[in-house]
């Protein structure tokens, strides 16, 4: 009886001791929050390509990467190209899947680190700080780098891409998504996200996918979570928003699920392409809520033996 009693004693403390390693990953709003402030602030001045604010913020992001000790992509996070004259880069970071077979798939978390720079003068501010546009989406990737570099469990392998140059139409992700063909990579599905900094009023879900009719991922992403996470927007079909965003040169080039989660469809957020796209107008709570609901459908992605997800097509 004792020696049992000293064997569940054991398993109640090293459970104990679990929870509390998966509890300490679990996205914060501060994390979050101080991500977008570094991205959102002043000093990046909007962070156009070629100017010292975005160079600025890719610094940042490989110095996240590399303290999560999330490898590169490539010989360096940078994925370098030309837009006109000027330099721009992606920054591209890389996990590793743990099963022998599932790790030559790839799943790609991406969002687009850039912005406009400069905007219309408003009370003296004419600099376009891209809060919700789009340094909201930008940490969901880099804290769901870190929870899953930290969970060292993903079967598949991931890449996290932080797109520049979306601005100036979609020119990162064309760039990375024809490289990564060039290469034979074999991609099972590309998820972007794009402007979540604000919650809807009037939803019975929580975010919106665009080009919801084309594949099944909403439905399997609500499968995955036991939950209605995931819905259609009316008004994003309308404004054709699946073929604005970084996902769309993914679906080109590969012709598998390549769709962007966003929870604003231009009807909950007056300030796009705006100088008041601030920091102050976010909702760090709900960004923070959303990521950690999007986890468990993205570690269920990365776990499958077989791919699930599929074009409606198929």
């Amino acid at each position: 009886m004792k020696r049992l009693c000293y064997v569940l004693i054991i398993m109640l403390l090293w459970n104990c001791k679990s929870g509390v390693k998966s509890q300490s990953i679990t996205i914060s709003s501060e994390e979050v929050k101080n991500i977008v402030n570094f991205l959102a602030s002043d000093d990046q001045r909007g962070r156009d390509v070629g100017s010292p604010g975005i160079e600025k913020s890719a610094t940042f992001i490989e110095a996240k990467f590399k303290d999560a000790g999330i490898k590169p992509d490539f010989h360096t996070y940078r994925d370098t190209f030309k837009v006109d004259s000027l330099d721009a880069f992606n920054v591209v970071g890389y996990i590793e899947g743990k099963d022998p077979k599932l790790k030559n798939e790839f799943i790609i978390l991406g969002a687009h680190y850039d912005h406009i720079g400069y905007g219309k003068s408003v009370a003296g501010d004419s600099i376009a700080n891209g809060a919700n546009d789009n340094a909201a989406g930008t940490s969901a990737v880099l804290t769901m780098a870190k929870y899953f570099v930290n969970k060292k469990d993903n079967k598949r392998s991931m890449i996290f891409a932080l797109f520049s140059a979306e601005e100036k139409g979609l020119l990162g992700s064309k760039h990375l998504a024809k490289r990564l063909k060039t290469e034979g990579l074999d991609l099972y599905t590309m998820v972007n996200f794009e402007m979540i900094g604000v919650p809807f009023k009037d939803r019975d879900y929580k975010a919106f996918i665009t080009g919801y009719d084309l594949s099944n991922m909403a439905q399997k992403m609500n499968s995955y979570t036991s939950s209605n996470l995931i819905g259609k927007s009316e008004i994003a079909i309308k404004y054709n928003l699946f073929k604005r965003s970084d996902n769309y040169p993914f679906f080109q080039e590969f012709s598998v699920p390549s769709q962007s989660i966003s929870s604003c469809d231009m009807t909950n957020f007056d300030f796009y392409h705006h100088v008041d796209d601030e920091i102050d107008k976010l909702d760090f709570e709900f960004i923070a809520s959303l990521i950690n609901k999007i986890i468990p459908a993205v570690e269920q992605m990365a776990h499958t033996p077989t791919k699930e997800i599929k074009m409606n097509h198929e």
